[in-house]
Protein backbone atom coordinates (compact mmCIF):
# COMPACT_ATOMS: atom_id res chain seq x y z
CA UNK A 1 0.00 0.00 0.00
CA UNK A 2 3.36 2.72 0.95
CA UNK A 3 4.62 1.56 -2.58
CA UNK A 4 0.62 1.84 -4.25
CA UNK A 5 0.17 5.87 -2.60
CA UNK A 6 4.06 6.49 -3.64
CA UNK A 7 2.86 6.00 -6.99
CA UNK A 8 0.00 8.04 -7.03
CA UNK A 9 1.80 10.74 -5.39
CA UNK A 10 4.01 11.22 -7.69
CA UNK A 11 1.23 10.66 -10.94
CA UNK A 12 -0.18 13.54 -9.43
CA UNK A 13 2.57 15.64 -8.67
CA UNK A 14 3.61 14.97 -12.78
CA UNK A 15 0.21 15.80 -13.82
CA UNK A 16 0.25 19.42 -12.03
CA UNK A 17 3.79 19.91 -13.30
CA UNK A 18 2.82 19.62 -16.80
CA UNK A 19 -0.47 21.44 -16.45
CA UNK A 20 1.45 24.35 -14.62
CA UNK A 21 3.70 24.72 -17.88
CA UNK A 22 0.31 24.16 -20.46
CA UNK A 23 -1.97 26.59 -18.92
CA UNK A 24 0.64 29.25 -18.11
CA UNK A 25 1.82 29.17 -21.63
CA UNK A 26 -1.54 29.13 -23.17
CA UNK A 27 -4.20 30.06 -20.51
CA UNK A 28 -7.16 28.27 -19.48
CA UNK A 29 -9.21 28.36 -22.44
CA UNK A 30 -6.65 27.41 -25.13
CA UNK A 31 -4.63 25.16 -22.81
CA UNK A 32 -5.21 21.27 -23.84
CA UNK A 33 -5.32 18.31 -21.47
CA UNK A 34 -4.52 15.99 -23.95
CA UNK A 35 -1.14 17.60 -24.08
CA UNK A 36 -1.12 17.95 -20.17
CA UNK A 37 -1.59 13.60 -20.05
CA UNK A 38 1.29 13.34 -22.23
CA UNK A 39 3.52 15.64 -20.55
CA UNK A 40 2.71 13.90 -17.62
CA UNK A 41 3.14 10.25 -19.36
CA UNK A 42 -0.41 9.17 -18.21
CA UNK A 43 -3.48 8.52 -19.95
CA UNK A 44 -6.41 11.57 -20.22
CA UNK A 45 -8.81 9.05 -18.33
CA UNK A 46 -5.70 8.46 -15.68
CA UNK A 47 -6.01 12.43 -15.42
CA UNK A 48 -9.78 12.68 -14.60
CA UNK A 49 -9.28 10.05 -11.86
CA UNK A 50 -6.87 12.82 -9.72
CA UNK A 51 -9.02 15.67 -11.44
CA UNK A 52 -12.75 15.79 -12.31
CA UNK A 53 -12.51 18.86 -14.86
CA UNK A 54 -10.41 21.04 -16.54
CA UNK A 55 -10.94 24.04 -13.99
CA UNK A 56 -10.40 21.82 -10.99
CA UNK A 57 -6.93 20.49 -12.26
CA UNK A 58 -6.79 24.62 -13.26
CA UNK A 59 -7.32 25.42 -9.20
CA UNK A 60 -5.14 22.69 -8.10
CA UNK A 61 -1.87 24.36 -10.00
CA UNK A 62 -3.18 27.65 -8.51
CA UNK A 63 -3.00 25.97 -4.79
CA UNK A 64 0.05 24.44 -5.32
CA UNK A 65 1.86 27.72 -6.06
CA UNK A 66 -0.25 29.72 -3.14
CA UNK A 67 1.11 27.77 -0.86
CA UNK A 68 4.59 27.91 -1.86
CA UNK A 69 4.14 31.75 -2.49
CA UNK A 70 2.48 31.83 1.44
CA UNK A 71 5.72 30.11 2.42
CA UNK A 72 7.48 32.36 0.67
CA UNK A 73 5.43 35.80 1.76
CA UNK A 74 6.41 34.46 5.96
CA UNK A 75 10.24 34.13 4.74
CA UNK A 76 9.98 38.19 4.46
CA UNK A 77 8.88 38.59 8.12
CA UNK A 78 11.82 39.15 10.58
CA UNK A 79 12.30 40.89 14.48
CA UNK A 80 14.75 43.06 13.36
CA UNK A 81 12.54 45.35 11.52
CA UNK A 82 10.00 47.64 13.26
CA UNK A 83 5.88 47.57 12.10
CA UNK A 84 6.61 50.01 9.52
CA UNK A 85 9.41 49.05 7.82
CA UNK A 86 7.98 45.58 7.70
CA UNK A 87 4.67 46.40 6.16
CA UNK A 88 6.96 48.35 3.53
CA UNK A 89 9.22 44.65 3.08
CA UNK A 90 6.08 42.06 2.95
CA UNK A 91 4.72 44.79 0.56
CA UNK A 92 7.80 45.03 -1.83
CA UNK A 93 7.99 41.39 -1.72
CA UNK A 94 4.48 41.23 -3.12
CA UNK A 95 5.53 43.31 -5.80
CA UNK A 96 9.05 42.17 -6.32
CA UNK A 97 6.58 38.86 -7.03
CA UNK A 98 4.34 39.75 -9.22
CA UNK A 99 6.86 41.19 -11.78
CA UNK A 100 8.95 38.31 -11.64
CA UNK A 101 5.97 35.83 -12.17
CA UNK A 102 3.28 37.60 -14.25
CA UNK A 103 1.90 34.41 -15.44
CA UNK A 104 1.54 33.53 -12.12
CA UNK A 105 -0.62 36.32 -10.99
CA UNK A 106 -2.65 35.63 -14.12
CA UNK A 107 -3.53 32.43 -13.56
CA UNK A 108 -4.57 33.17 -9.86
CA UNK A 109 -6.51 36.07 -11.05
CA UNK A 110 -8.69 33.63 -13.04
CA UNK A 111 -10.24 31.73 -10.36
CA UNK A 112 -13.02 34.83 -9.97
CA UNK A 113 -14.02 34.47 -13.87
CA UNK A 114 -16.05 31.39 -13.31
CA UNK A 115 -18.19 32.94 -16.20
CA UNK A 116 -14.99 31.95 -18.23
CA UNK A 117 -13.48 29.17 -16.40
CA UNK A 118 -16.91 27.25 -15.33
CA UNK A 119 -18.51 26.85 -11.92
CA UNK A 120 -16.12 25.05 -9.56
CA UNK A 121 -16.92 23.21 -6.59
CA UNK A 122 -17.32 24.51 -2.88
CA UNK A 123 -14.74 22.49 -2.03
CA UNK A 124 -12.24 24.15 -4.52
CA UNK A 125 -13.03 27.96 -3.64
CA UNK A 126 -12.49 26.89 -0.13
CA UNK A 127 -9.26 25.90 -0.76
CA UNK A 128 -8.37 29.09 -2.83
CA UNK A 129 -10.35 31.33 -0.19
CA UNK A 130 -8.29 29.80 2.56
CA UNK A 131 -4.85 30.55 0.70
CA UNK A 132 -5.85 34.33 0.14
CA UNK A 133 -6.73 34.38 4.33
CA UNK A 134 -3.28 32.94 5.17
CA UNK A 135 -2.10 35.79 3.14
CA UNK A 136 -4.09 38.35 4.46
CA UNK A 137 -3.68 37.33 8.39
CA UNK A 138 0.38 37.69 7.89
CA UNK A 139 -0.30 41.16 6.69
CA UNK A 140 -2.98 41.37 9.50
CA UNK A 141 -0.86 39.99 12.17
CA UNK A 142 2.01 42.97 11.08
CA UNK A 143 -0.95 45.70 11.89
CA UNK A 144 -1.98 44.33 15.08
CA UNK A 145 2.09 44.01 16.50
CA UNK A 146 2.13 47.91 14.90
CA UNK A 147 -0.59 48.79 17.26
CA UNK A 148 1.05 46.97 20.14
CA UNK A 149 4.30 48.58 19.75
CA UNK A 150 2.38 51.69 19.62
CA UNK A 151 3.38 52.10 15.84
CA UNK A 152 0.00 51.94 14.29
CA UNK A 153 -3.49 53.81 15.45
CA UNK A 154 -5.80 51.27 16.83
CA UNK A 155 -7.77 49.68 14.13
CA UNK A 156 -9.16 46.86 13.15
CA UNK A 157 -6.23 44.48 11.94
CA UNK A 158 -8.05 42.50 9.30
CA UNK A 159 -9.98 45.46 7.41
CA UNK A 160 -6.71 47.48 6.92
CA UNK A 161 -4.48 44.09 6.05
CA UNK A 162 -8.12 43.12 3.19
CA UNK A 163 -7.40 47.16 1.95
CA UNK A 164 -3.82 46.87 1.53
CA UNK A 165 -4.19 43.71 -0.07
CA UNK A 166 -7.43 45.07 -2.41
CA UNK A 167 -5.68 48.06 -3.05
CA UNK A 168 -2.26 46.28 -4.19
CA UNK A 169 -4.01 43.82 -6.71
CA UNK A 170 -6.19 46.80 -8.29
CA UNK A 171 -3.12 48.34 -9.13
CA UNK A 172 -1.26 45.58 -10.57
CA UNK A 173 -4.38 44.67 -12.44
CA UNK A 174 -4.32 48.03 -13.97
CA UNK A 175 -1.00 46.77 -15.62
CA UNK A 176 -3.51 44.61 -17.75
CA UNK A 177 -5.58 46.88 -19.41
CA UNK A 178 -4.19 50.24 -21.70
CA UNK A 179 -7.32 52.16 -20.44
CA UNK A 180 -6.18 51.60 -17.06
CA UNK A 181 -2.41 52.15 -17.26
CA UNK A 182 -3.53 55.84 -19.13
CA UNK A 183 -5.32 56.82 -16.00
CA UNK A 184 -2.77 55.61 -13.51
CA UNK A 185 -0.51 58.18 -15.06
CA UNK A 186 2.55 57.19 -13.18
CA UNK A 187 4.61 53.48 -13.36
CA UNK A 188 2.66 50.55 -11.75
CA UNK A 189 6.20 50.72 -8.62
CA UNK A 190 5.43 54.37 -8.60
CA UNK A 191 1.91 54.00 -7.52
CA UNK A 192 2.20 50.64 -5.83
CA UNK A 193 4.64 53.04 -3.44
CA UNK A 194 2.90 55.91 -3.47
CA UNK A 195 -0.23 53.69 -2.67
CA UNK A 196 1.41 52.04 0.53
CA UNK A 197 2.99 55.15 2.00
CA UNK A 198 -0.52 56.47 1.86
CA UNK A 199 -1.82 53.90 3.86
CA UNK A 200 1.00 53.65 6.34
CA UNK A 201 0.77 57.92 6.82
CA UNK A 202 -3.24 56.91 7.83
CA UNK A 203 -2.21 54.09 10.03
CA UNK A 204 0.74 55.79 12.08
CA UNK A 205 1.04 57.66 15.39
CA UNK A 206 1.28 61.29 14.64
Amino acid sequence: MPRREEKKAESRRRILDSARSVFFRDGFMAANLDEVADKAGVAKGTLYRYFESKAELYVAVLAHNGAIFEQKMRATLSSNLSAVEQVRTTARFYFAHYVENRDYFQIFWAIENQSVIGELPSTVLDQVARLWEQCIQIVAELIENGVKQGEFRDCDSWEVAHLLWTIANGLIQTEHSATRRRLRRTGLDEAFDDALELVLRGLRVS
